[in-house]
């Protein structure tokens, strides 16, 4: 695509056909910046499946909004819970241990944006017991 004439930079547009989804813990995500990401910024699509075993990480160099775009459950933050659906949004302070857990028998998709340009150097995966 070609900039608009007045020198702004051009829209750049993910198809959702077009996501790459990788298992991680607990979860699917995909990078719909991926591979060169247009902004100085990052953004998953996740898919949480009832019945998979979750573990919490962190995010130790920024703060997380996570937007509940389909499904029901709770978020697990530092030791507590709070229920969560579709059109909530979370922000989850900076380095604060968390999770995100669907009810039973209920998919979840999430929209999660971190104002840092790289998220593998901003995901800590903490292991422990798992979370449900």
């Amino acid at each position: 695509m070609s900039p608009p004439a007045d020198g702004s930079a051009p829209l750049f547009v993910r198809r959702a056909a077009e996501l790459v989804f990788q298992e991680l813990p607990g979860r699917r995500s995909a990078d719909p910046l991926a591979p060169d990401p247009p902004v100085a910024m990052s953004v998953r699509v996740v898919e949480l499946s009832p019945g998979r075993d979750r573990t919490p990480h962190r995010h130790p160099h920024s703060e997380e909004a996570v937007y509940v775009l389909a499904g029901r459950g709770r978020v697990w933050a530092a030791g507590g819970t709070t229920s969560v659906s579709a059109g909530d949004l979370v922000v989850v302070p900076r380095a604060t241990p968390h999770a995100t857990l669907p009810d039973l028998g209920v998919t979840m998709r999430l929209l999660c944006v971190f104002p840092h340009p790289d998220l593998r150097e901003n995901l800590e995966e903490l292991g422990g017991p798992a979370l449900g």
